[in-house]
């Protein structure tokens, strides 16, 4: 009776958080990674309890995962996003930090990982309405983080905070935030102009516009 009990628990967390990984739109073979359901046993969760009674119109992703570090590092606030959700991935245990960088906690096809996985893209869900980031890009972003290869959390020099960082691009002390208020305003067209006649006004010798 307990084996009997064992097996019936199981396979109740296993229908659970295959529902949650539908609702979060996981495609199928994610799903299947973390849960082992059957293809079939996927798309009768999908029809009985979400696709007729979930008012959200939670969609059905086909195609392959995304699988493009690029995609993190689009502009300053999904970086910025992607740096809370990495962070939260340490939270929940799925990456511990080390003397060599990050190092994966988590194991694909365990039952608890993938509630964890779930729950750290939940808490990034409460920070942020609407989020940038779908589950497939945080499974991605977890993949690559784990990995070292892609993608690594790093201290800003100058604010001391975390920041993601493409670790196949060139080399930067600061953070995006700080990077740009380094950095001076650049000149517009007008303002180029004014300059130009500001130093011929000061020097008595008009200056072409590229030497300003």
């Amino acid at each position: 009776m307990r084996v009997s009990d064992d097996r019936y628990t199981r396979d109740r967390q296993r229908l659970d958080l295959g529902l949650r990984l539908i609702r979060h739109e996981a495609r199928t073979f994610t799903i299947r990674q973390w849960t082992g359901l059957s293809d079939d046993r996927i798309r009768k969760l999908y029809r009985s309890y979400v696709k007729n009674e979930d008012a959200r119109g939670v969609a059905r992703h086909r195609g392959k995962s995304p699988r493009q570090a690029a995609f993190f590092f689009r502009n300053s606030e999904l970086n910025f996003q992607s740096t809370q959700l990495a962070s939260l991935f340490i939270i929940y245990g799925l990456l511990s930090g080390t003397e060599c960088g990050l190092e994966s906690r988590y194991r694909v096809g365990s039952l608890e990982s993938g509630t964890l996985l779930c729950q750290a893209f939940e808490a990034y869900l409460e920070l942020h309405t609407p989020a940038s980031i779908s589950f497939e890009h945080a499974w991605f972003l977890l993949l690559a983080l784990a990995r070292r290869d892609e993608v690594g959390l790093v201290r800003c020099r100058i604010c001391g905070g975390m920041r993601l960082r493409d670790l196949l691009a060139k080399h930067k002390l600061a953070c995006t935030t700080c990077g740009s208020m380094a950095r001076p305003p650049a000149l517009t067209a007008g303002s180029r102009s004014l300059a130009v006649s500001m130093r011929a006004d000061i020097t008595g010798n008009p200056s072409p516009l590229g030497e300003v």
